[in-house]
């Protein structure tokens, strides 16, 4: 007879479950507000689970739903569930690469053969996309948001290398940033405009921090999982431009935002 199990990812802006039910992996996930109805919903539809947590609010659903439960370290289950998912894409990327976490904050951490260490962490991410976002327009949705960043046109907001030296022959990528939102008070721009802006500096902010862990660490391969680049084209879209300027090679795993729910539901 099968077990029915689950691994809950309880962060600080989604929470994401898989759970294995008749052989078969599913998944969910649910804004953390909705916790006590996604958990009920679980509860009702896979009776009988055998739980792991993970996230940074692991402690309280295990307290209030699942005694029983035991809790992954984050960084433990984000790590072990990136391996998981590159066997079951065939993604070979070798013994040494990074593991971006792109999520409400973003996480670093280094792949060495069967090593894994945190390396950095930033507070620019999805949360920051979505809070500053919904400061600088009136949407509040994050769907909502992405769509109207992809309308959007960061050259209206943020000034360019080919801004400063016009027809003059730029000693870099006219293209690039010189300064993020530096046009905010000159030009007239529209809402998706500043969001396309936001979400280019929140991709740029990302890449030099992985291009310099890539450079200090001697890898060429980033993983990039977590919930932030998920239905947001433009910000996926300058992660992978920026990293291929840099000589770094971006890999997207596709249900790489449930990399820690994974990396708790393989341990149950």
């Amino acid at each position: 007879m099968h077990r029915n199990t689950a691994g809950i990812d309880a962060g600080g802006s989604l929470i994401k479950i898989v759970y294995q039910e008749n052989e078969r992996m599913h998944f969910k996930k649910f804004h953390i507000k909705e916790k006590d109805a996604a958990i009920s919903w679980l509860k009702l539809s896979v009776p009988s689970l055998h739980v792991a947590l993970t996230g940074g609010k692991s402690s309280v659903i295990q307290k209030k739903y699942f005694p029983k439960s035991i809790i992954i370290p984050e960084f433990q289950a984000t790590c072990e569930g990136t391996r998981f998912l590159l066997a079951a894409e065939n993604k070979s990327l070798g013994e040494n690469y990074l593991i971006v976490n792109i999520g409400t904050g973003t996480s670093w951490h280094v792949v060495k053969g069967d090593k894994v260490e945190r390396i950095l962490g930033s507070g620019i991410g999805g949360g920051t996309f979505t809070g500053l976002g919904s400061l600088l327009t009136k949407v509040r949705g994050y769907r909502q948001l992405t769509v109207l960043a992809e309308e959007g046109n960061k050259g209206n907001v943020d000034m360019m290398v080919k801004d400063i030296y016009e027809s003059g022959e730029s000693p870099v990528n006219g293209e690039l940033t010189a300064a993020n939102f530096a046009k905010g008070i000159r030009q007239k721009h529209s809402e998706g405009d500043r969001l396309a802006s936001l979400s280019n500096m929140i991709a740029e902010t990302i890449v030099l921090l992985t291009s310099q862990a890539a450079t200090i660490h001697q890898v060429k391969n980033a993983v990039i999982i977590g919930s932030a680049t998920v239905g947001n084209h433009p910000l996926k879209q300058a992660l992978e431009f920026y990293m291929n300027m840099v000589g770094v090679i971006p890999v997207f795993l596709e249900k790489g935002e449930y990399c820690g729910a994974i990396g708790a539901h393989i341990t149950v």
